[in-house]
This record gives structure tokens, C-alpha cells and sequence, in this order.
């Protein structure tokens, strides 16, 4: 037993991570031999740990490498160490001194000896566990750090400052590091790029991709003008790199300041909003997500953003928030909302508050979020003094329009829309909306001298008796000449210009005609009395 004691010294575990993992093996004094791995397909790996007890190796027969080096470094006798059914480690012994075999009293003591130190064996194993594990987690938090202040870096510090605009964006990470990404190019000639992408997948990975594709595409717009050949160009370059099963979605918008027109082209991301005061649409071009394939081409669309419209971007991490009863945020109570609201940089924070009421508190976010919001402010319109003190009036609608010929048609059909709950008679409702049309296509030629970009905004109010419109162009510094009653015989004599003659038809057409007019615009305000004696039919 003095020799059974002696070779208790010799005991050697590992320390396999799980199941799938083998269990170490180390030489022990009686004869010298490499160290190796006991490898859970290694048909003694399953042998001993179904094991009852101890384990004669002279006796096996298995076509096992880690038999024969343990027969090789001289091991006749060992007790396997078994934790919750997991082999965890050996108690190895090799021959006897006195050259006799191990009696059953020996076997029993090893048994009992491997019963109490497996579970010793497996704490300390944990412990050693925990310890590497928390300095892996340490190592990963400050790779996280690193990878966080570096996509920091690149995003956006501050929204461009564009003259009659307004631009706001929001980022939340559903991680320390996402996969989302915008940014702001400026160019030379006063255009504004606006992109916004999202990489599959979450944290590191994606994170690092995202930054791939933000250079390369700052690079493409710097050398292309088309929204569509940028995308192509970064999607061909990305393709090369990119790590397998993933890929960008993006969309990339070019903006004119000055007349508001927008090219846009999209690889595959969610379609933008754009909020008019009469409704919501999208703006849709079609192409597939960056990196999937080479060689792809992308759709490129044109629009012009009048002013008083609101243009969104999101990514899908908005949309697709879940509630506690998994029931998707989605893109119709997303349109509802963006219809809902005024419009504007205020927008972005309506929108994170219905998320958060519709997710709950206990929200665990499942993907980026973020928003890129653009808009085209109203001009300053004139205030106009109400000189009818004993009416109550209501706004029914603001809308503008860009000064092209042949919006005076939308501007009968918008204010006709407005006035619809009114009940007004059919032959009113015609003179109303001829006068509109009149005072509009008015301001777009001789107010805002056809300049697309310079818009014409029209107001409709109601009262309990009355309807007036206010037409406002972006003219100014010159009056608008008084109205004339035509003259056919002075026209063709050449005594008298066609000029204010839309002027005559625009106060015969309704009750009442104002213009005010100073320095930067010119106002024309209608009124139409619903009832009562000044409701008359016009003369000419």
C-alpha cells in the first residue's frame, strides 16, 4: 500500500471546456511520455466515461492512440474522474513496486479516492473557467470600447446648415456597436449627398463592414454625380470583400439646395417617406443590396421636395420593434404616423415616442435604429391683419406649391379638397376655384417670374359665414397693378396691356379681393360669403 500511496502522487487530471472537448493527459514518474490529448472520438474516451470504476488498460482491447501511449508511458491502472456523467480528468497508475497486481482492496481505495476528487477537481476547474473567462470578457469590452469610439468617428458630428432647410438624424445602437450607418457629403456646387445604409448582422463584424462601405462610398460620389453609378461602383468593390451571407442595404439621395430637386437611388433599403401637407408617399427605385453580386445596376429617380415637405429615412430596426406580444411596430403605423404629425425635426422624437409606448419599458431592442430626417421650411409668410373682427375663422389648409405652370390646377383641386365639408354649392364652388387658379398661375408668372424653386403657398380658412383663400408669391418690391376692366378697342390700339386683366376676372369671380404686398412677397386674399346678400352672381 506504501507504494500505492507513493504513486497517488503521480495523479495527473486535465481539464476538458465541455463534453466536446478532451480531456488532458500528462506523464507521470514511472516512465516519460509526450503529452497528449485523450479526444472524445477516441473510443476510450467513451469507454471511461461509462466506466463503473477502475479501469486495467492491460485488459482492453481498443483500437485507441490514447491507449497505447498510456500503455507506452507505462500506465496499468486508472480511475476515471466523472462529473454529472462528464469525463472531467484520470487518476493514473502505474505497476507496483513489489511487481504484484492490484488487489481488490486497491481498486476499491482508488474508487472511493476518484469519487471524492472529481468534484474538488471540478470546482477548480470552474474557478480556473471563470477566471479566463473574465479575461476574455475584459479583452472583448475593450475591443468593444475601441470598435464603439471608432464608429463614433465616422458617423456625422453635426447635420449640414442649409439656407430654408432643416436636417435632423437620430442613431441608437441595439448594441455597444451596430451595423447601421448615415453620413452628409458636401460638394462644392452647393449639393448636399444624404446616405443611409445598414449592414446585416450586429456587433463587430458588422460594425467593421460598415466602415468599409462608408469610405467606399464617399469615394465612388466623390468621382461620380449619379446616385446610381456611386452605388454601383461601392457594390462592385464591396463584392470582393465582403465576409460571406452578408451584404448593405443603402440608399444614397442628392439634393439641390436651391430648387429642392432630389436623385435618388436605392440598393435594396427601406423606401423613404415623404410627408406633403395632403398626404405620405414613397419614393421607390429598385436595386439589390451591396455586395451580394457584381455587376449590378441600380434605378435612379428624380423628384423636387416643394417647401413645407418633410422627407424620412429609417432603417428597419425602427419598423420591425416588437411589443410584448411580438406584434411588429411596421410600416403602415409608421405612414400613418409621419401623415399624422406637422412634419419636421420634432418628427424623429414623436416617432421614438410611440415606439417606446408601443414596445413598452422592458424593451429589449433587436436592431439599430436610425432615422435621417430632411426638410423644405415654408417661407415666411405675410401676416395679414383680419379686418372682419366679428368672424371666427379656422385654417382648413396650408399648402405650397412650385411656381411651375400648370400647378394652378392642383392648387383648385387642393383647395377644393379643403372646402369639400362645407357644403358649398356647385355654381360657388366653380367661382372659387377659377379664382384661385387665376391668382395662382398670377403669382407663379409675374410673382415668382416661373422660378421652380421659389414656391407659391396658399392658405384656406373658414368661417361661420364666409371662405377665403390667401395666395402668396415670392415676388415682392414691385405692387401689383390695380385691377383694369378689358378693353378689346384699347388692347388693339395698343393703349392698354392684357396686365391686370386676370385681376378684373379674379374680384368679379368672388365677394371680396384684398392684395397686400411688401418687399419680399405679395399676397392676394379671397372671400366668398356663403350666404346672405353679398353672395351675388358676378358681372362682367
Amino acid at each position: 500500500m506504501t507504494a500505492l500511496l507513493r504513486n497517488l502522487w503521480q495523479i495527473i487530471w486535465g481539464q476538458p471546456e465541455s463534453k466536446g472537448e478532451a480531456a488532458p493527459v500528462q506523464p507521470e514518474s514511472l516512465a516519460v511520455v509526450s503529452p497528449f490529448e485523450l479526444e472524445p472520438g477516441d473510443p476510450l474516451f467513451d469507454f471511461l466515461q461509462r466506466a463503473a470504476g477502475t479501469v486495467e488498460l492491460d485488459r482492453l482491447n481498443l483500437d485507441s492512440p490514447a491507449l497505447r501511449a498510456l500503455r507506452t508511458a507505462g500506465v496499468k491502472l486508472v480511475a476515471p474522474l466523472v462529473s454529472q456523467g462528464e469525463l472531467i480528468g484520470l487518476l493514473k497508475l502505474g505497476k507496483r513496486l513489489s511487481e504484484q497486481d492490484y488487489s481488490n482492496y486497491d481498486h476499491k481505495l482508488l474508487e472511493n479516492l476518484a469519487a471524492q476528487a472529481a468534484p474538488a477537481v471540478r470546482v477548480a476547474q470552474l474557478i480556473q473557467q471563470q477566471q479566463r473567462e473574465a479575461q476574455i470578457h475584459e479583452r472583448l469590452e475593450q475591443e468593444l470600447r475601441i470598435a464603439r469610439l471608432i464608429q463614433q468617428t465616422l458617423l456625422p458630428k453635426e447635420t449640414p446648415r442649409l439656407p430654408g432647410w432643416e436636417v435632423a438624424s437620430f442613431y441608437q445602437p441595439a448594441r455597444a456597436v451596430g451595423g447601421d450607418f448615415y453620413d452628409f457629403l458636401l460638394f462644392p456646387d452647393g449639393l448636399v449627398g444624404f446616405i443611409i445604409g445598414d449592414v446585416t448582422d450586429k456587433g463587430v463584424p458588422a460594425a467593421l463592414v460598415m466602415a468599409t462601405t462608408r469610405s467606399l462610398l464617399r469615394a465612388a460620389a466623390e468621382r461620380l454625380i449619379f446616385p446610381g453609378q456611386v452605388l454601383e461602383r461601392a457594390n462592385d468593390l464591396l463584392h470582393v470583400d465582403i465576409p460571406s451571407k452578408m451584404f448593405v442595404t443603402c440608399l444614397y439621395a442628392l439634393l439641390d439646395p436651391a430648387t429642392g430637386r432630389l436623385r435618388y437611388a436605392n440598393a435594396g433599403h427601406d423606401l423613404p417617406y415623404r410627408r406633403r401637407p395632403d398626404g405620405v408617399d414613397e419614393l421607390r427605385a429598385t436595386g439589390m443590396p451591396l455586395g451580394l453580386m457584381p455587376g449590378m445596376r441600380y434605378e435612379e429617380k428624380e423628384t423636387v421636395l416643394a417647401p413645407g415637405e418633410t422627407m424620412l429615412f429609417y432603417s428597419d430596426g425602427l419598423v420591425e420593434a416588437h411589443n410584448p406580444r411580438r406584434e411588429m411596430f411596421g410600416f403602415a403605423r409608421l405612414r400613418t404616423l409621419v401623415a399624422e404629425h406637422a412634419g419636421g425635426p420634432a418628427l424623429i422624437d414623436f416617432l421614438m415616442t410611440q415606439l417606446a409606448e408601443f414596445t413598452g419599458p422592458a424593451w429589449e431592442q433587436e436592431d439599430d435604429v436610425t432615422m435621417v430626417l430632411v426638410q423644405h421650411r415654408l417661407p415666411q409668410t405675410v401676416e395679414l391683419p383680419d379686418f372682419d373682427k366679428n368672424q371666427s375663422w379656422r385654417n382648413l389648409a396650408e399648402f405650397s406649391l412650385a411656381s411651375i405652370l400648370g400647378n394652378e390646377r392642383e392648387a383648385m383641386r387642393r383647395v377644393g379638397q379643403a372646402v369639400q365639408t362645407l357644403s358649398i354649392p356647385d355654381s360657388l364652388l366653380d367661382r372659387l376655384k377659377t379664382a384661385v387658379a387665376e391668382a395662382t398661375m398670377n403669382a407663379i408668372e409675374h410673382g415668382n417670374k416661373n422660378q421652380a424653386d421659389l414656391p407659391v403657398v396658399i392658405q384656406v380658412q373658414a368661417s361661420p359665414t364666409a371662405v377665403r383663400v390667401r395666395i402668396t408669391d415670392q415676388g415682392g418690391g414691385q405692387p401689383i397693378p390695380e385691377p383694369e376692366a378689358p378693353n378689346l378697342e384699347a388692347k388693339l390700339a395698343g393703349l392698354q396691356t392684357p396686365r391686370g386683366w386676370g385681376l378684373f376676372l379674379i374680384k368679379n369671380l368672388t365677394d371680396e379681393m384684398r392684395v397686400i404686398s411688401n418687399h419680399t412677397h405679395h399676397t392676394i386674399e379671397l372671400t366668398l360669403y356663403l350666404e346672405g346678400e353679398k353672395n351675388v352672381s358676378p358681372t362682367f
